[in-house]
């Protein structure tokens, strides 16, 4: 994928580089399997835009949002609009997160919102990053793209854009298919800028 193909899908050509390293390590050898990645990710990171998982909540969207941590107005309104006291709360105690301050060290980042100091561990063992000392990485084109296809190589996502088994392969990256038909015209007009 070069700069001009990225300009005409709206990408930032600033990824070019990140993409093609992404595309030899997992294997992203066809069309489909490239267009499948780049619309993909491109519903999840408003287009190669946002890298980091936005944790500004109100009290209401945190009892809304995790309604066992956040039970009553009293208990969130000790949390509203602080990212950080957020993030130690919710991802305490989960996802390897065993000290204080993980929560807010490894919260969401990358194209594909990598969470967790286990999966930074294990992402970064799979990318030849050091994810833990430098979570920042995955603030950048190569760490966001590297993470975002350790995640598509671990979930087996080639077989389903061969396939194009979209509805599989959304349910694979985000748990559901929220955005289900935002991301197929993306693979589609992806599809259409790399034929």
């Amino acid at each position: 994928m070069n700069s001009e193909q990225l300009t005409v899908l709206g990408i930032d050509c600033k990824w070019a580089e990140a993409l093609q390293a992404v595309f030899e390590k997992y294997d992203l050898s066809n069309s489909l399997r490239q267009a499948s990645f780049i619309g993909q990710y491109q519903h999840e990171s408003n287009n190669f835009k946002t890298l980091e998982e936005n944790l500004h909540y109100s009290a209401n969207g945190l009892m809304r949002t995790w309604p066992s941590r956040f039970p009553s107005a009293d208990v969130a309104e000790q949390f509203a609009n602080n990212p950080e006291k957020i993030a130690n709360k919710v991802y305490a105690g989960r996802m390897g997160n065993t000290e204080d301050g993980d929560g807010w060290a490894y919260h969401g980042r990358g194209l594909i919102q990598l969470t967790g100091k286990d999966n930074y561990r294990n992402c970064g063992e799979g990318i030849g990053m050091d994810l833990i000392s430098n979570p920042e990485l995955l603030l950048q084109p190569k760490g966001a793209a590297l993470s975002a296809g350790w995640f598509w190589n671990k979930h087996g996502l080639n077989a389903l854009a061969d396939a194009k088994y979209y509805e599989t392969m959304t349910k694979r990256i985000n748990g559901g298919t929220l955005g289900l038909d935002d991301r197929i015209s993306k693979i589609n007009k992806a599809l259409e800028v790399l034929s």
